[in-house]
């Protein structure tokens, strides 16, 4: 496979606590080919259609390859029916959603992404001190360090 041929995404939240920006959840985004993931973090679950076209057109200038398939954990929720019925809209975009529902099994690498950016932000967090409102930036600092690794 090629660069961002292949993305995996998901979404976790809401966290228990707001950040120190008032953002409730954050969405992973990681390459098949790299490993390599960003973080958004959000208010709400409807901020993910806009985030997601901001960022494919981002990203797809910046080099010349295009994203084919996004891997995602339900196609059926009303969010990603959105981003599906605005990125048909565009053109140049032939993106193929890939998932079932309950069955985070076919989107093991964005759930493990997960799993490691939360454990590692949660050991940052209580290593230094700092109150819990802090998890998106320690989240954020936890995808830096694996990305760099």
């Amino acid at each position: 496979t090629k660069p961002l041929h292949t993305l995996h995404m998901d979404l976790f939240g809401p966290t228990s606590v707001s950040s120190i920006s008032h953002k409730w959840y954050c969405l992973v985004v990681t390459g098949d080919f790299s490993r390599f993931s960003w973080t958004f973090f959000l208010r709400s679950k409807d901020e993910t259609s806009d985030i997601l076209k901001k960022f494919i057109a981002e990203i797809e200038n910046l080099k010349d390859y295009k994203v084919k398939i996004i891997r995602t954990k339900d196609k059926t929720s009303d969010i990603l029916k959105k981003f599906i019925t605005e990125i048909e809209n565009l053109k140049d975009y032939k993106v193929k959603i890939i998932s079932n529902a309950r069955t985070p099994r076919q989107n093991g690498v964005a759930e493990r992404r997960n799993r490691t950016l939360i454990e590692a932000a949660r050991t940052m967090l209580v290593d230094a001190k700092l109150p819990v409102t802090f998890w998106a930036e320690a989240v954020n600092t936890a995808c830096y360090v694996q990305n760099r690794v």
